[in-house]
């Protein structure tokens, strides 16, 4: 019996080891070189935000590791707002359109079609990549503008085709002087109205630096082509796809949908099926 008492805890050790080995595996989003509030963060070199405390921000080459962890299109020049329990994050990215004039109204319904017929270009190229497609419902809440803020923000509600679980996509514009910085909530849509209302709260640290505010504006300032309207339905694409280059709009309604899975089955699940978290709690 010796022999086979020394074989069982011979594997129970090596059980043992197993499990610690996976219990000390670290979060690759952890890993990341966060930024943790309070602190003065740059935004590129356009803009900067006052991270209060108990929010983590990640610069332009750490937001692209994050991207690609959370199996995200990056780019270059985004970076990243998250609370410090990470139940929800948002991206910004500056557009350099030009000074956007904010003079026009916007019509809820044509604008709604017009991210429609964008969402189903976008879906060709989803099915390209193996990617689940979607399908816009409505209007979470309408387009609305604060001229007093140059804030410009609108919530959409659409369904994943596979399963018809709820999607609902944030976004907020905040005009600067030579474009704009583009705000892309993700969260789990039982909690976007908190989420949102963090944000909004965040957002007044948020401020252009000095000569790129929207005030400052001067005559001879590059002018955007287009408004608000184009803004909400897909800023520059929207006027290229004039001149019949679809493809551009596809592309930006890929990103204008980022991380459509996350907003389906919630951050925290998310990460713990993912990056190897299991369901140990935090």
């Amino acid at each position: 019996m010796l022999p086979m008492l020394r074989a069982l805890l011979a594997a129970g050790l090596m059980f043992s080891g197993v499990l610690m080995a996976q219990a000390e595996q670290p979060d690759p989003i952890e890993q990341l070189q966060w930024q943790h509030g309070p602190a003065k963060v740059a935004i590129g070199p356009r803009a900067s935000m006052a991270l209060p405390e108990g929010y983590r921000f990640l610069n332009a080459a750490e937001t692209r590791k994050f991207m690609e962890l959370t199996q995200n299109i990056p780019s270059d020049e985004e970076y990243l707002l998250a609370p410090e329990n990470m139940e929800w994050w948002t991206a910004f990215t500056f557009a350099e359109t030009g000074y956007v004039k904010d003079d026009e109204t916007l019509d809820p319904a044509d604008l709604l079609a017009s991210i429609k017929e964008g969402t189903e270009l976008s879906n060709e190229e989803r099915r390209k990549r193996g990617w689940e497609t979607m399908s816009v419902t409505g209007w979470r809440f309408e387009p609305r503008y604060d001229k007093s803020t140059q804030l410009l923000e609108w919530a959409i509600n659409a369904v994943n085709d596979a399963d018809n679980a709820p999607i609902i996509n944030y976004n907020t514009r905040l005009l600067g002087r030579k474009g704009v910085m583009e705000v892309v909530l993700v969260a789990n849509p039982d909690g976007l109205d908190t989420a949102v209302s963090q944000l909004k709260t965040t957002l007044k640290g948020f401020s252009y630096n000095p000569g790129e505010t929207y005030a400052e504006y001067r005559e001879g300032d590059h002018v955007a082509e287009y408004g608000l309207a184009a803004l909400v339905a897909g800023g520059a694409a929207a006027v290229i796809t004039k001149k019949g280059l679809w493809p551009v709009i596809a592309a930006f309604f890929l990103k204008f949908w980022k991380l459509v899975l996350m907003a389906v089955a919630g951050i925290g699940m998310f990460f713990k099926k993912r990056l190897g978290g299991g369901d140990k709690e935090k």
